[in-house]
């Protein structure tokens, strides 16, 4: 049996117990403390702490993550670190609300239900919980659904709330050759209504603040529908007071899903706008309607980023939350920066492919 250590966070006073086997972000999820964090793979820097006492030793890491200089002076990506002595850590990034008031991780074994596409590259997926019956987790949060057969797993977020709490809904991209993506496509080695998946969540960070007042503006793009749909959800049936608009970047009218319900959901917020943002259309000189666009959704043309900029002239008064494909979360937080965001309004949770070169 691993031998196993105390690690003291600070500056919040919490201390844990970690075995030298487990990984400290691992070991925190599973004694209820919230750690901020990402990827989970060592590829982004959202777990990022600081070493004031003791040994740690990192499995495989990007550098891009946490570089040479800085791992010599002493910092560590705790999705990656074991712990080989006590330790005292300091938490670089950390929400206060959050770490004590996290949803445990769970494992949950469910069947599918529906598989239904909605757009040319993204499915539907529902699952429905067997055992335990329920599954608990917060709006904008992620999970784990394994690949049967293997012991690799894919992280996709949910779009539902807890208002049905053993049924669950993923948006799930689709990539030519992908693991999963595979299993979308039916067949005989696919996924079909009745098979069983084994889910384990919730992670991530991306979640709606309760009690804050600020207005919300989400940027999405692709399958970073889900999340931001299960906080439009959550804040129509909480019946937030909260101005709200949502951004969303497709390349033509065709990838556009779920604007109905979107609309609808709107209807029941005090201020709400959703604006669909095209980067592979054009205006139309004679500003006919562009074909295939949903009634009721004027368009806006270029990139998401583009779009913000041009229409949010108060984005440092808003709290601002981010979810899709890699480029287009990085492109936004740079233009957040630029437009003196305060890095405690911005939130997103950091997805990246499962094939990335790591380095360390």
């Amino acid at each position: 049996m691993a031998d196993t250590h105390k690690i003291y966070f600070e500056p919040v006073d919490i201390e844990m117990e970690v075995g030298e086997d487990e990984k400290i972000l691992d070991a925190a999820f599973r004694q209820g403390i919230h750690l901020m964090h990402g990827c989970r793979e060592g590829q982004c820097s959202a777990c990022k702490s600081y070493i004031l006492e003791g040994e740690i030793q990192m499995e495989r890491y990007s550098t891009f993550a946490c570089n040479d200089a800085e791992v010599e002076e002493g910092y560590v990506l705790l999705c990656r670190a074991h712990a080989f002595s006590d330790c005292t850590i300091e938490l670089l990034n950390f929400d206060e609300d959050e770490l004590l008031g996290g949803v445990p991780i769970q494992d949950v074994r469910t069947r599918v239900t529906a598989i239904e596409p909605v757009t040319r590259d993204i499915v539907s997926l529902r699952l429905t919980a067997i055992e335990p019956a329920t599954y608990e987790f917060k709006p904008g949060q992620y999970s784990d659904i394994s690949i049967p057969g293997t012991d690799e797993h894919r992280s996709f977020s949910m779009a539902t709330t807890q208002s049905t709490p053993g049924e669950v809904e993923f948006l799930i991209k689709k990539y030519p050759g992908g693991r999963f993506s595979t299993l979308l496509d039916g067949g005989p080695d696919g996924l079909s209504v009745g098979d069983e998946l084994h889910v384990n969540g919730p992670y991530g960070s991306f979640t709606i603040k309760e009690g804050h007042a600020l207005p919300v503006v989400c940027i999405g793009g692709g399958a970073g529908m889900a999340p931001i749909l299960s906080i439009l959800r959550h804040l129509n049936e909480t019946e937030s007071t909260r101005p709200v608009r949502f951004y969303y970047g497709a390349r033509t009218a065709a990838d556009l899903f779920y604007v109905d319900e979107i609309l609808a959901l709107g209807e029941g917020l005090r201020d709400f706008e959703f604006v669909a943002c095209l980067s592979e259309s054009l205006p139309e000189a004679d500003s006919s309607p562009e074909p295939g666009m949903p009634l009721g959704v004027r368009p806006e043309f270029g990139n998401v980023t583009d779009v913000v900029a041009r229409r949010e002239e108060a984005l440092a008064k808003c709290e601002v939350y981010l979810c899709g494909p890699p480029p287009m979360v990085d492109a936004a937080l740079l233009f957040l920066e630029q437009q003196g965001v305060p890095d405690d309004q911005v939130f997103h949770d950091s997805f990246t492919s499962p094939v990335a070169v790591v380095t360390a």
